[in-house]
């Protein structure tokens, strides 16, 4: 039974994931269930997604946050609109321009919050303030209408476009072809897992756990796959989300600076003593949110095919909540990506669900708000009673 229980705990997010998905079904009588709704579930919350793998990394040093991530989507989106739309530069160049100010930006953000001792919510809250301002300003400077558009063709479709698009309703085969490529990646994956761990004489999960799981997440993938080749074609969205996911994965479970990360969130200061440079991580950590702000921004700005000031307004609250739903700790030093993915879907499906049933925006907040806070006290009491064991 407590084998069982450990097991509940620790999917409890997925649980509550799946449990919510179908309240909504419900709810919308099986509008959630329509491929366009799979489709606007990846598209629309695409920005959750990276910015919550940014602001996860943020949180591993020490549950240090970026508050500054929304506004600098609005004000890199007000520069890609002058350098594509109003100075009609190529696409290429205006993404790789836009690319280094992002870089220049984390470059100084990291260096106040590493080398200066700058607390990171006093630096980001300065940004939030800032790049609101300027970027409010830049768009109303060079439009009536405080929005510029339209961008080009080509940025559009490499950020909201569709791969090897189909007519809504016709099942794209290259998308179910992707399907079962994942699927046969997902089982040879989970039952290579068990191989090596029986093979160390590692505790290991037992054949029938591992046939349940692969079963469970080849049913999910297929009918994901299913239902975005019903709604055209996959989304490029999708595959930006995708190849930022796996790496970041990859990063923090594999690599020597994504253990580094860890360690500075559980003891800082025995890190610094045990040889490593606690500044660099950090100036590391903020660097890469900038870089992942503005891909962010790539993929705002292509699917409102606009550059506007509202973009980006709470984004920094969902990239938090998604992290600390997904079981990201408030401390630092635990959570992974697999977790804030569980929790950016989570954030997603609440964010599609009320709208589709018609509940009022502030409304929503509230509902965000309850979960997040929910999300936490669940962590803080799974902690004290690991404690006291």
């Amino acid at each position: 039974m407590k084998k069982y229980g450990d097991l509940l705990k620790k999917n409890a997010m997925l649980i509550v994931l799946v449990l919510v998905y179908i309240f909504f079904t419900v709810r919308t009588g099986g509008q959630m269930f329509q491929p366009l709704n799979f489709n606007a579930l990846i598209t629309q919350n695409a920005y959750v997604y990276i910015l919550a793998t940014g602001m996860l990394v943020c949180m591993l040093t020490g549950g240090n946050i970026d508050l500054s991530c929304g506004s600098f989507v609005c004000f890199m989106g007000a520069v890609g609109g002058i350098l594509m739309v109003i100075l009609g530069l190529n696409p290429i160049v205006s993404v790789l321009l836009m690319l280094l100010i992002g870089v220049a930006y984390g470059c100084i953000l990291g260096y106040l919050i590493a080398y200066v001792d700058v607390p990171p919510w006093i630096a980001t809250l300065a940004g939030y303030l800032a790049f609101r301002g300027l970027g409010t300003k830049l768009l109303s400077s060079n439009s009536a209408t405080g929005s510029i558009s339209p961008f080009p063709e080509t940025f559009l479709n490499l950020f909201s476009g569709k791969l090897f698009a189909t007519p809504i309703g016709r099942m794209n085969m290259p998308c179910l072809i992707c399907g079962i490529i994942i699927s046969v990646i997902v089982v040879f994956v989970n039952f290579s897992a068990r191989a090596g761990k029986v093979k160390k004489g590692y505790e290991a999960d037992s054949m029938v756990s591992v046939i349940v799981k692969s079963v469970l997440s080849v049913a999910a993938v297929m009918l994901f796959a299913y239902k975005l080749g019903m709604s055209g074609g996959i989304p490029t969205a999708l595959i930006w989300v995708a190849v930022i996911v796996l790496i970041y994965s990859f990063v923090t479970s594999k690599t020597v600076l994504g253990r580094y990360f860890y360690t500075i969130g559980g003891n800082k200061e025995t890190t610094r003593l045990s040889g490593i440079d606690t500044k660099k991580i950090m100036f590391a950590a903020y660097l890469n949110m900038a870089v992942l702000t503005v891909i962010t921004s790539y993929v705002v700005v292509a699917r409102f095919q606009a550059a506007n000031s509202t973009a980006g307004t709470n984004y920094e609250m969902d990239a938090i909540a998604a992290c600390v739903v997904g079981g990201v700790s408030a401390y630092g030093g635990s959570g992974n990506v697999l977790g804030m993915v569980i929790g950016a879907t989570l954030i997603g499906v609440i964010n599609l669900g009320m709208s589709l049933t018609g509940v009022e925006a502030n409304f929503q907040k509230v509902v965000k708000g309850v979960v997040l806070l929910a999300a936490v006290a669940f962590d803080i009491l799974a902690n004290k009673k690991n404690s006291e064991k």
